[in-house]
């Protein structure tokens, strides 16, 4: 597997890294303990305020102003302690491409560099992260009137927790020598970054390729937690190439990761988990079963629809894929499909729906260009709907001849039955979509009234809520989240150097005067985009490049949806196809299918998206049709 993530419902070809064994070490695992109990309290303090906010809103007409001021303090909490939480599961999200294949010897060798990587940020980020809590304390917000100092904390405590967590697991894991070898190439980063404070002043706008370009990408190859990879070099580009001091990155990363709009991220993280065990997702697949079932290549449409609606629900792939999959894949089996076949078409699906809200990319989006969620979301459902279609049309082209075991047709009663049972979770998507463009609730809160829509179904309708499996999810939840806006919170900060340096009006430049206007600019960022998601994950993609040609798109009188939508699926594009494509891996690792077996038939289903991605970049009305402004 080539991701490593905190979705606890994936699977994972190699798991950890070698030698390394879960933390049985009293201090440890007290530490943990408290931590993960932590991040469940947390995240149902943040669940009651949204929920009771949105509430005392609509319905009562009596707006809270310190609700919202509590939810943004404790969101940085829960973010940052779900990151620790990350560390002590080992679940930074990484990249393991080239590291994968290589003998377990030289794989634990990269991953005691991965350590270093990680200790050498840590090392570097608690000085800087304790003066901005200091520099932060004389000022008060307007409701509460309490210190910024206390949401300011966030940060340090949880530096120094990782730090602690990450140095009990290199002993147990990696053995004294090598843990030794990651502490001291740690001390010396942290010391060289001291005693040669703007040493490399002289370069220029050529530190950019040497922090940003040779030091990232080459650390994110290595295999080295991607966070730690952008912390590294926004530390070591502030502390080697700029005047500047290094709060700045502790200031940068508080910024990247408070935007309220981010805390929708854990919410509908936790909202897929919980369509995942209340069955909500079963139910849906077994209608579209009944329904398709008995048509030629049926299933592999039921596939396709099923992660369509799915997509509408969590807002995260992977859960998506994990909560289709295991459902959907034995009965494909049962009927005669190839598993690689499927495996490829989930991967494909992926790509797919990357425009469906509640997607995570598109509410990043949201946050770093000011375009409007509502529009954001309302511009998603149609492209994914075409690139829907043309996935579609190659499956009917593809099991056109195939001889499957003869199906019998469902019969009116069968597909009503498993309709009404189905229609509480069909209807949820429509509940999330109306609610935010009818000015219901915002983006985030109203994932909170889609998790309490959701907890009701199963506790009422389908009777499969588990009340022992809350916390854990919550705890997941929090990881997966804290890894991903760990990432947003180091990639704001080298987004800062890139604006500091001058190269982003460079690009801006460049972009602009691409001959032949906005179809040019338009191709240019497709092929762009599609380059970027195979090696990146979307979120710190846009982080760095949508401040920076959002504009140039306006300019050249491109609606930012359309654009939005363009780069979007790009990355999906990007993201799903091998051999570099990440989301590739997690889709046959859910599948628990080996990535060979898949890759020879990925082909024609991602032409088919790719062809819908042409048609939404050449067709503004795809992704505009539906706003209200038309």
């Amino acid at each position: 597997m080539n991701l490593e993530h905190a979705d606890p419902t994936s699977a994972s070809d190699h798991g950890p890294p070698p030698g390394f064994k879960p933390g049985t070490g009293l201090v440890e695992k007290g530490l943990t303990r408290a931590v993960e109990l932590a991040v469940a309290a947390l995240m149902t303090a943040e669940i009651v305020i949204l929920f009771v906010g949105v509430m005392l809103r609509y319905l009562f007409h009596a707006p809270l102003i310190w609700l919202d001021e509590l939810g943004s303090t404790l969101f940085i909490w829960l973010v940052m302690l779900g990151a620790v939480v990350a560390t002590a599961r080992v679940q930074h999200l990484r990249m393991t491409v080239l590291i994968d294949p290589l003998p377990a010897s030289s794989r634990a060798a990269f991953s005691t560099f991965g350590t270093a990587v990680a200790l050498s940020v840590l090392l570097l980020m608690i000085p800087p992260g304790i003066h901005y809590m200091a520099e932060e304390a004389p000022i008060f917000s307007p409701a509460l009137e309490i210190s910024a100092s206390w949401k300011a904390a966030a940060l340090p405590l949880s530096l120094v927790l990782m730090l602690a967590i990450s140095l009990f697991q290199a002993f147990r894991r990696d053995g004294t020598r090598l843990a030794l070898i990651a502490v001291m190439i740690a001390i010396v980063v942290a010391t060289a970054a001291t005693l040669f404070d703007q040493s490399l002043l002289s370069l220029g706008k050529n530190n950019i390729f040497l922090f940003f370009g040779s030091i990232l990408f080459l650390t994110i190859l290595a295999g080295a937690p991607i966070a730690f990879a952008f912390g590294l070099a926004a530390c070591g580009y502030v502390a080697f190439a700029t005047s500047a001091p290094m709060i700045v990155v502790a200031s940068r990363m508080s910024e990247g990761m408070s935007h309220i709009i981010l805390l929708s991220v854990p919410l509908f993280v936790f909202l897929g988990l919980l369509i995942e065990m209340t069955g909500m997702g079963r139910v849906m697949v077994r209608f579209l079963a009944a329904l398709l079932g008995h048509v030629r290549g049926g299933l592999a449409y039921v596939l396709i629809g099923a992660m369509y609606l799915v997509s509408g629900i969590s807002g995260s792939k992977v859960a998506d894929m994990a909560a289709v999959a295991p459902v959907l894949f034995p009965e494909l089996k049962a009927r005669g499909y190839q598993p690689g076949d499927m495996a490829a078409l989930l991967s494909a699906t992926g790509a797919q729906t990357e425009t469906i809200p509640p997607s995570l990319v598109l509410i990043t989006i949201g946050s770093v260009t000011s375009v409007s969620i509502a529009a954001l979301f309302t511009g998603g459902m149609l492209p994914a709907l075409i690139c829907g279609m043309g996935l579609c049309a190659s499956v009917g082209y593809r099991f056109r001849r195939a001889d499957f075991p003869k199906v019998e047709r469902a019969s009116a009663k069968t597909i009503l039955r498993t309709f009404v049972i189905a229609v509480p979770a069909l209807a949820l998507p429509f509940v999330v979509r109306a609610a935010v463009v009818e000015g219901v609730a915002t983006a985030t809160e109203v994932s909170t009234i889609a998790i309490v829509y959701a907890a009701l179904v199963g506790l009422l309708v389908q009777r499969e809520f588990v009340w022992r499996r809350v916390i854990p999810m919550m705890v997941d939840a929090a990881a997966l989240s804290g890894a991903i806006l760990l990432i947003i919170g180091f990639a704001t900060a080298v987004g800062w150097g890139l604006t500091q340096s001058g190269f982003s009006m460079d690009v801006l430049s460049t972009m602009s005067a691409l001959p032949g206007g906005a179809p040019t600019f338009l191709a240019a960022s497709v092929l762009l985009f599609i380059v970027l998601g195979s090696v990146l994950e979307g979120i710190p993609v846009v982080i760095l490049f949508a401040p920076l040609l959002f504009p140039v798109a306006e300019k050249l009188g491109i609606h930012e949806v359309h654009y939005a939508m363009v780069v979007v699926l790009s990355m999906g594009v990007g993201l799903f196809t091998p051999p570099f494509g990440v989301g590739y891996y997690t889709a046959c690792a859910v599948a628990r299918v080996p990535p060979a077996q898949a890759m020879r038939r990925i082909w024609p289903y991602m032409f088919a998206v790719f062809i819908g991605l042409v048609a939404v970049t050449l067709i503004p009305w795809i992704s505009t049709g539906f706003l209200k402004e038309h």
